[in-house]
């Protein structure tokens, strides 16, 4: 039987754990560290066939990726028919107006002064993405429309080979391509086709757990720098930088490891910071958030969308689906605690959750944990096939239902 995840030696050089034995779905063991000196030395620096390996191997994630996008590809397109509209329109919705707002013409200056729909304002939402399209936008000349798309769809592709990666070093190759399949054909994972941040955030989160795996303390600090700028609910990452740290220090007495937890807050903070300077107050994304979006009680998002449906049952599709994610989350946390993942998993998709329960409105949502990816990646990695397949395919059919509310009606908001 396999030790547990969280009780596998630390291989720190990756080129390790890519020469160890991860196709049995086994985690993989500690090999000899090459040489570093004399022709041994020569042949790992060249490392022609380690490049290449690696390059073959991650197209098992690219191709993951681009069945999933194929697939909601199709859903828009059957939309935009159905509706008589351009394609684009059916995959530029919801939030993604705001996101290439921003990108297009930079944040508001400042929150109305009224609650509700008439105060939303761009300001309530973090710059990466917009950053990113817009530098797509100046690099390809495309429309800022066309840049988000091809932007969200680029950096999607990136999270896919990030979860691969992350999951093949604890579970193996195989496990692997299961966990990265559950994730991106997960309920929530058509808003990677959207103009949204998931992509961005799996990505960098992703590498940041790989980094702090490894120890590359400065690494994985920068990743879930950048990721706390991405989405609110990325500045999860700061706590498997000050588990990483932790651990670190108790066991080895390795203090350069407080890189991580010190530099992840460096996105959120360097955002705030702007705020300050640009509107006057670095609380205007809460303000923007209150005001427009998340008004009434905190903790109220999810006994709130369950007493919903409890007096008018699944007449409000955004409180049904919120519900039945809620109810979803309880067996895959305990299946995801029971697999004993590492402690920086644990600690990143439990706030993930936690967040969600803090809302207002939000609660429990597919998107919600596709951001805490970790809970299906481990699912998928150590389901019986027979029952990863039965859970893939309803997994892809829920993905597909979702993608049609969230393209073609008002009713249900990603």
């Amino acid at each position: 039987m396999p030790p547990p995840a969280s009780e596998v030696p630390d291989i720190t050089d990756p080129v390790e754990r890519l020469q160890a034995d991860g196709a049995s779905g086994r985690p993989a063991e500690a090999v000899p560290a090459p040489a570093t000196t004399g022709t041994g030395a020569h042949r790992h620096a060249g490392s022609p066939g380690l490049a290449q390996r690696v390059l073959l191997l991650s197209l098992r994630p690219i191709g993951i990726f681009v069945a999933s996008r194929l697939g909601t590809l199709m859903i828009a397109g059957a939309v935009a028919y159905a509706k008589q509209q351009p394609l684009s329109k059916s995959l530029i919705v919801w939030d993604s107006g705001w996101y290439l707002s921003i990108a297009r013409s930079g944040y508001a200056h400042s929150v109305p002064a009224t609650f509700g729909n008439p105060a939303q304002t761009n300001l309530g939402f973090f710059p990466l993405l917009p950053l990113l399209v817009r530098i797509t936008h100046l690099v390809t000349g495309l429309s800022i429309n066309r840049s988000g798309l091809v932007t969200t769809f680029a950096v999607g592709l990136v999270a896919a080979v990030a979860v691969w990666w992350l999951v093949r070093d604890v579970y193996g190759d195989s496990a692997a391509d299961r966990g990265t399949a559950l994730v991106f054909f997960s309920p929530g994972a058509f808003v990677l086709s959207l103009v949204y941040t998931e992509g961005a955030t799996i990505a960098l989160v992703a590498f940041a757990l790989l980094a702090l795996r490894h120890r590359r303390w400065l690494a994985a600090g920068l990743l879930a720098g950048v990721a706390t700028a991405a989405d609110p609910v990325a500045t999860a990452a700061v706590v498997p930088c000050a588990i990483a740290a932790y651990q670190a220090i108790r066991l080895r007495g390795e203090w350069r490891a407080l890189l991580a937890p010190l530099l992840a807050p460096l996105g959120i903070g360097t955002f705030f910071l702007y705020l300050w300077f640009y509107t006057g107050s670095p609380l205007e994304w809460f303000n923007a958030q209150r005001h427009g979006w998340q008004g009434g009680s905190y903790f109220w998002g999810v006994p709130g969308s369950l007493m919903t449906v409890v007096r008018d049952g699944v007449a409000y599709p955004n409180a049904t689906v919120k519900t039945l994610s809620a109810v979803v989350a309880i067996p895959l946390v305990v299946l995801f605690l029971r697999a004993r993942p590492p402690a920086t998993w644990i600690g990143y998709s439990l706030t993930v959750l936690g967040f969600g329960i803090l809302s207002p409105i939000i609660g429990i949502t597919p998107r919600l944990i596709l951001r805490g990816f970790p809970l299906l990646a481990v699912a998928g990695a150590r389901l019986r096939r027979p029952w990863f397949e039965a859970l893939l395919g309803l997994s892809a059919l829920c993905l597909a239902a979702l993608a049609v509310l969230a393209m073609g009606s008002p009713g249900f908001t990603p």
